[in-house]
């Protein structure tokens, strides 16, 4: 299973395919930004058998999953990540059903900041990708809260796979 549409978990999957390992890749749309479509297109169109699922979908089917495979925006000094918006809901269904899950990241993507707290360094994105603003006439009284990124702390972690190698959370 994988988290919407990156680059870095695309070229470890396809590598992974060349190498003629076979096997299925569930992959969330990631909304609001539906990326995870991309991601299973592209995917399809590398001869690597996809599955599309809705966000709410993932915890369901994680029994079914032998590993989760996701990238990052940014690893913390702790080992935590800072990972597309519904990263976190994955992680926390895949350590209830002990599934594994791996990072795919560049070391470039190591940052040494350590994070006070979910807020200070998550950023707001626009509340029409929800919520189109020629429909938010009759929401006067709602706060629509659109985050970019989630917070994953590192017990969520199992495995980095960097490009110089494999590395433990800690």
């Amino acid at each position: 299973m994988t988290i919407g549409q990156s680059h870095t978990v695309f070229h470890f999957l396809a590598a992974a395919a060349a190498k003629k390992r076979v096997f299925d890749v569930i992959v969330t749309e990631n909304a609001p930004s539906y990326d995870g479509h991309a991601m299973a297109a592209a995917l399809s169109k590398a001869n690597i058998s996809t599955t599309l699922i809705a966000d709410a979908s993932a915890y369901a089917i994680m029994s079914r999953v032998n590993k989760v495979v996701i990238g990052t925006h940014a690893v913390m000094a702790n080992g935590s990540l800072v990972a597309p918006v519904g990263t976190h809901m994955v992680a926390m269904a895949a350590k209830k059903h002990s599934v594994p899950v791996v990072v795919c990241c560049g070391i470039y993507k190591l940052t040494p900041q350590y994070p006070l707290d979910q807020y200070s360094f998550n950023q707001r994105c626009n509340p029409s990708e929800i919520i189109p603003y020629e429909d938010g006439s009759y929401l006067d009284n709602v706060l629509v809260v659109n985050p970019a990124f989630d917070y994953v702390p590192q017990e969520l972690i199992d495995l980095f796979v960097t490009n110089s190698g494999t590395h433990n959370p800690s």
